[in-house]
C-alpha cells in the first residue's frame, strides 16, 4: 500500500472477514515495504529511535496502525527488522572446510563494518540501541545471537575434525577468532576494512597461534 492510499483501519466483524483473504500477498508486501521505507525516511530526518511511535509511522507509510500490528507485536521488533533488513544475511555455511566458513564469517563482518560506515542510518540506529535496554534487548536476541551462534558451529567443527585445540572453551576460541575483525568493525570504526583478504590473513594469523598441533614422531 503506498502513501497514496487510504490508510487502513481496524474492522470487526463479517466484513473484516470476507476482506481478509482479498488482500493477497503483493498488497502484504507492498504495506511492509511503506512501512520499512516510512521507519527509515524518519530516521534520516533526523528522528529519534525513543520518538518514533506506531502512530507516526503509521501516518508516514499511508497505512492503518491495525496493519502494523498484524506484523509486529510492538515497536522494538519492527525497528530490529528495519535495522537487521538493512544488513547482509547470514552467509551460508557451506565449506568444504571449517577455515573456509570462517573466513566467510569474517568476512561478513567485514563488509557489514563497510555497509554501517557507509549507511548514516545503520551507525545512527545501532548507536542509539546502546542507550535503549529494551530494543537493544531484542536485537542481541534476534540478530547477534544467530550471528554468534553461526561463529560457535564453525568452531565446533574445527574442533571436532582436530584441527583447533580442544582444551580450549568453545567461547573463547570464538573471541579469539572473530576478535580481530570486531575490533575493527566496532572500537576502531576508522580502521581499514577494504582488502578482500583481510578475513583469510585474519583467520590464518589466529590459526597459527590456537590450531592443533601434530603429535609428536615416536622415537627411534
Amino acid at each position: 500500500m503506498t502513501s497514496a492510499e487510504t490508510p487502513l483501519q481496524p474492522c470487526h466483524g463479517p466484513a473484516a472477514e470476507h476482506d481478509a483473504p482479498r488482500r493477497g500477498r503483493p498488497r502484504s508486501e507492498a504495506a511492509e515495504q511503506a512501512i520499512y521505507r516510512a521507519v527509515e525516511q524518519l530516521m534520516e530526518d533526523g528522528t529519534g529511535l525513543s520518538e518514533l511511535s506506531i502512530e507516526r509511522i503509521a501516518a508516514e507509510a499511508g497505512v492503518g496502525k491495525a496493519t502494523i500490528y498484524r506484523r509486529w507485536p510492538n515497536k522494538e521488533a519492527l525497528l530490529v527488522d528495519v535495522v537487521a533488513r538493512l544488513e547482509e544475511p547470514l552467509p551460508p555455511l557451506l565449506g568444504p572446510t571449517y577455515r573456509d566458513d570462517l573466513i566467510n564469517a569474517v568476512d561478513y563482518m567485514r563488509r557489514r563494518g563497510l555497509i554501517k560506515r557507509s549507511r548514516w542510518i545503520v551507525k545512527s540506529a545501532l548507536g542509539q540501541m546502546n542507550t535503549w535496554p529494551e530494543l537493544k534487548h531484542t536485537y542481541q536476541e534476534r540478530v547477534v545471537q544467530p550471528r554468534r551462534e553461526m561463529v560457535r558451529q564453525i568452531v565446533r567443527r574445527g574442533v571436532d575434525a582436530g584441527e583447533l585445540r580442544a582444551d580450549l572453551d568453545v567461547e573463547l576460541l570464538c573471541e579469539l577468532l572473530i576478535g580481530p575483525i570486531l575490533v575493527r568493525t566496532v572500537l576502531w570504526d576508522d580502521s581499514p576494512l577494504e582488502d578482500p583478504d583481510l578475513p583469510r590473513q585474519m583467520v590464518d594469523a589466529a590459526l597459527q597461534g590456537i590450531g592443533a598441533r601434530p603429535a609428536p614422531s615416536p622415537a627411534h
